[in-house]
Formats: structure tokens, sequence, C-alpha cells
């Protein structure tokens, strides 16, 4: 039931990159100073994603600007086992995240990076997914026990140190990262139609 842990890789430097990541810190800094003007334009909805279920457990979720993605369980929980589950999606999420914070950061910096890989892993009981109780009778949780973030960085002429820093900071700022940290309320609203 395990799928493959998301692993988001970054390509070879070439030109092209160089000028990308120019182009990233001219933008990084373009938003910067808008919000250091007017911070109260760096507060917005993100993005809604809505998800449809199609038959058994395959369900579609959308984004505004038309991309979809399908997911589906595992056959052995009654699914297709053909499509990724929404927990790998929560993990490739994660690891997408950060890539990205990781990449705004370096370009900001003016580190030019010659490898980025980002791994996520975690580990889960599914008796939570199930709703079932423990040993003692308290409800097992249905989230990640435990969550692994490994990130493979280099860049030509930078230290160690730096790089680790680099990380650490972007994981700090990185929006998925610190939901999952800082625990977000959720706001369930739930609607009934007549069927």
């Amino acid at each position: 039931m395990c799928a493959d842990p998301p692993t988001i890789r970054c390509v070879k430097v070439t030109t092209k990159t160089a000028m990308m990541r120019e182009d990233i810190a001219a933008a990084v800094q373009r938003v910067e100073s808008v919000l250091q003007r007017r911070p109260a334009t760096g507060i917005h909805d993100d993005a809604p994603a809505t998800a449809h279920w199609q038959t058994g457990l395959r369900v579609v979720a959308s984004h505004a600007n038309g991309t979809q993605m399908l997911t589906d369980m595992p056959t052995e929980l009654g699914g297709s086992g053909d499509k990724v589950t929404p927990g790998w999606l929560f993990r490739a999420g994660l690891a997408s995240c950060l890539t990205t914070c990781i990449a705004m950061d370096a370009a900001t910096e003016g580190i030019g990076l010659a490898t980025l890989e980002v791994k996520v892993t975690s580990r889960s009981d599914l008796r939570g997914l199930l709703g079932m109780l423990d040993g003692t009778g308290v409800p097992v949780g249905a989230g990640p026990r435990e969550i692994q973030i490994h990130v493979l960085i280099s860049a030509a002429g930078v230290s160690a140190e730096r790089l680790r820093l680099l990380v650490e900071n972007s994981n700090r700022c990185s929006p998925i990262s610190a939901a999952t940290r800082d625990a977000v309320p959720i706001a369930l609203r739930i609607e009934v139609r007549a069927a």
C-alpha cells in the first residue's frame, strides 16, 4: 500500500538556467518592494482545490485554471491502485513547495544551484484512516505519525554551511511546511443537498 515518496529534482545548470535565476530574483525583489510599501497586498485568498468523486474511490481534484489530478486508493482498500493517493499528493505538495522556496531563495541570494532534490517520506497508521481505536480505546490519528524531509543540494563555490542555512530558512518560509508544522486550524462547512 505504500506509494513511492515524491522526489522533486532540479535540472542541469545552463546559461538559460542562470538567466531564469536572475529573472526569479528580479521578480521576488519587485514583489518584496510592493509588500514593503503596502503590506496588506500580501493577504489574499489562495486558489481553491475542488475535488469531485467520480466512482469507487476515484476522485478528480481541479484547479480553476483547468488543471486536474486523479487520485485513487490502493486495491487493498477497494481502489484501483493505478493512481496516486491523496496522501502522496500531500507529500508531493510539501516536496514541491520546499523545492520552490529553496530555488527562489537561492536566486535572490545569487546562488547558482547545481543540484536540488527534495524527498518527503512519512509514516502513518492505517487504523486512523479506518476510524479504529488503539489498544486502550483511544482513536488512532488519521494523519502521518512522522514526516521526514531529505534535501540534497549543491552549488559550486558555496559552503555547506551557507547551503544548510538556505534550506533551513526556506523551510521556515515554505507555506506547506508552515501549515504542517503550525497545525493551521481547518474550518469544516457541510452543505447537504437532496439527492
